[in-house]
């Protein structure tokens, strides 16, 4: 049976997130601010958990309808099949977006549709707190111009949270925003890779995962496990699937910092990732920077705040950075990470944009392009 499906993802990666749910076979896919909508069977709900690198979430959307009181809003939410998802005993979090309706109390929506779950399921139903993730189950409402969606949470913990990362760095990049700038970059997944700002590992990692066909939820328990009727022998294929379509080996993969505890700390979640031996970390300066032999993709997230640690001017960087490039990398390709445009002027690379979205609070743009000189 089909499902109405959502798949949440940062703004600004909605496209990505769409090419990946239409390489996983799901229909009707039409993005929309922060995800696309998508529909498809148990099978295409387990393979986007397990499989989807740019979302966050993956939402069963159980109904809509209008609500224009709060005893409507009762009444209709306890229509909708909670017992499907909602095992007795089941504790539940309820999480309430208003937008230009009548009922903007979230506190008062989320009170009516515990009490319409405790009416559809025929008793009580105990309330979680956030600090409850485990053993809980996420209900999304949100009215927008009287109109409520009723979402379930299908994946738990969120799905940048691949298990890998043993140590942080000072300001890593999340997961899945790695894997955005990725696709984004136009890598082919089979050309040499490198990262002169790996940080803790984030790009090197998603790139390796990706290149080997690795999913990045392997291994993970998600909520819609814990669903009444959840088929052990369909997630058991469907897992032994993923595993038998992925390769044994990848492209050239390297990550370079000035910093030596990030590249011990890159090190350790590589082999956390199971990737170890897909990457070479070096430490190394942008100025010492060598690329993989061949031609290939510099992928990177260089820092783009006001200045560096001791005072550094971040013109400089890039400047340096660009100079690097042109004399060592001429005919790579070159995809990063910036908040600012007038930092890529001092590097002199030909680079336009691509996409954007938020990092850190912060609006940032991928800009891509060809390092100039022959290949």
């Amino acid at each position: 049976m089909e499902q109405e499906l959502f798949a949440v993802c940062a703004p600004g990666l909605e496209p990505f997130t769409a090419d990946e749910l239409r390489a996983l076979a799901a229909e009707a896919i039409r993005p929309e601010p922060g995800g696309v909508a998508f529909r498809g069977s148990a099978h295409v709900l387990f393979r986007a958990n397990l499989m989807l690198r740019t979302a966050t979430r993956v939402l069963l959307r159980l109904g809509e309808f209008h609500a224009r009181d709060f005893e409507q809003l009762r009444r209709r939410a306890s229509r909708l099949a909670f017992e499907d998802c909602i095992a007795p005993g089941r504790a539940v979090r309820i999480s309430v977006t208003c937008s230009r309706s009548r009922l903007r109390h979230s506190g008062a929506v989320a009170e009516r549709v515990h009490q319409a779950i405790a009416d559809r399921l025929g008793t009580e139903v105990p309330v979680a707190g956030p600090e409850d993730e485990a053993i809980q189950q996420l209900v999304l409402v949100r009215l927008v111009h009287d109109r409520c969606v009723v979402s379930l949470d299908a994946s738990g913990a969120l799905l940048h949270q691949r298990g890998w990362r043993k140590v942080g760095g000072k300001a890593p990049l999340r997961e899945t925003l790695a894997a955005g700038l990725l696709l984004a970059s136009g890598w082919d997944a089979v050309s040499p890779l490198a990262d002169p700002f790996c940080g803790s590992g984030t790009i090197p990692i998603e790139a390796a995962l990706l290149a080997r066909k690795l999913a990045p939820g392997r291994g993970r328990r998600f909520a819609f496990m814990d669903w009444p009727g959840f088929d052990a022998s369909l997630a058991a294929r469907v897992a032994a699937e993923a595993e038998a379509a992925a390769l044994a080996s990848g492209p050239p993969i390297r990550g370079s910092d000035r910093d030596a505890g990030a590249i011990d700390a890159a090190r350790a979640n590589a082999e956390a990732a199971g990737v170890g031996t897909d990457i070479a970390f070096e430490q190394r300066t942008i100025s010492d920077f060598q690329p993989p032999p061949g031609t290939g993709w510099i992928v990177c997230n260089p820092p783009y705040g006001v200045r560096l640690r001791g005072g550094g001017d971040l013109r400089d960087l890039f400047a340096s950075f660009g100079a690097v490039l042109r004399r060592r990398c001429p005919g790579w390709h070159v995809a990063l990470l910036c908040a600012d445009a007038r930092l890529l002027r001092a590097s002199e690379l030909p680079l336009e944009p691509r996409a954007s979205w938020r990092n850190g609070g912060l609006k940032v743009e991928v800009f891509r392009g060809v390092v100039p000189g022959a290949a």
